[in-house]
């Protein structure tokens, strides 16, 4: 797996602009840019970014991201996230629409709260958004007014800007399932919302010099300030699983992942989900999936 882009890299990637002469802090706090997707790359590297970024995807393609993948096959709104790796696969030769990317700094003057803590941003969810005629229309329509702003001399032009993504932010944001805005939390429910961030945003691993840190319930449960067996008791009343389970589960995941986008070995890839040794790591990947990891491997090419 590739190391997390920086948006110097970024640019660097895709000669949207001069990234030797890239401002981290373009708009005084934080970075924001804007741009069509009229030449973008019919396949993007897989791996995480260190920015934000938001697409309206006119054209076809799938996406891959965590260890699952989404035929968009209609017009879409995307959302990604730092903590969130991804690729983009083209399957259709025309690819309109436009993005925009920007840092945590640059929307943190006007949104209460931090952008992971967002149900569009948060770790498990589905970031992409089908959209229908009106919402494409009307979307397309603030992008246009960014890219406006964005050639603008206007002094204040990014607290514009701000606004306008604000907007589209909301747009998301009401794209949600009603079911899933606002609902009262059990204890059972908080704690295992707590668990599954926490569980998340130890993923992915993208360097080899990264190590697990919480491979056991007990790491879990010490993290999250409650008795194992409480932990437990919450999973499983929530989700019908056990702590050990969703570890092993998210475990493999990443094992899959990682045998699939990356060139590791299979010890490199052991030592990064925190085995001590590559034997164990074997025995733990065929008793969750039946295949050896050159087996998974061979099969996934």
């Amino acid at each position: 797996m590739e190391m997390t882009e920086t948006i110097q890299q970024f640019y660097a990637r895709t000669q949207k602009t001069d990234a030797a002469n890239v401002e981290l802090n373009n708009a005084g706090s934080g970075h924001f840019n804007v741009f069509t997707r009229d030449t973008c790359y019919r396949k993007t590297p897989y791996g995480r970014r260190d920015f934000y970024k938001i697409t309206l995807i006119l054209g076809t393609g799938k996406l891959h991201y965590a260890d699952k993948w989404v035929d968009l096959d209609k017009p879409s709104l995307l959302f990604s996230n730092p903590s969130l790796p991804y690729s983009w696969e083209s399957t259709s030769a025309e690819q309109k629409g436009w993005y925009c990317l920007f840092t945590e700094a640059f929307v943190h003057p006007v949104c209460k709260e931090a952008l992971q803590d967002s149900m569009l941003f948060r770790m498990g969810g589905v970031p992409a958004f089908f959209v229908d005629g009106q919402q494409q229309e009307e979307i397309g329509g603030i992008f246009q007014l960014m890219q406006r702003e964005m050639a603008s001399d206007y002094a204040h032009k990014f607290d514009l800007l701000r606004n306008y993504l604000q907007v589209i932010l909301h747009y998301g944001l009401k794209m949600q399932p009603a079911e899933r805005l606002d609902q009262p939390l059990s204890a059972a429910s908080r704690i295992t919302h707590s668990f599954l961030e926490l569980l998340e945003r130890q993923f992915p691993i993208d360097t080899t010099e990264t190590e697990l840190q919480l491979k056991t319930a007990n790491d879990f449960a010490e993290k999250l300030s409650v008795h194992v067996n409480h932990l437990n008791r919450a999973l499983k009343e929530t989700t019908g699983r056990t702590t050990t389970e969703h570890i092993a589960d998210r475990v493999v995941k990443e094992a899959m992942a990682l045998l699939r986008h990356s060139d590791w070995n299979i010890a490199q890839i052991a030592y990064g989900l925190g085995f001590e040794y590559p034997a164990y790591f074997n025995i733990f990947f065929k008793k969750h999936t039946g295949l050896t990891p050159m087996e998974a491997r061979s099969a996934l090419v």
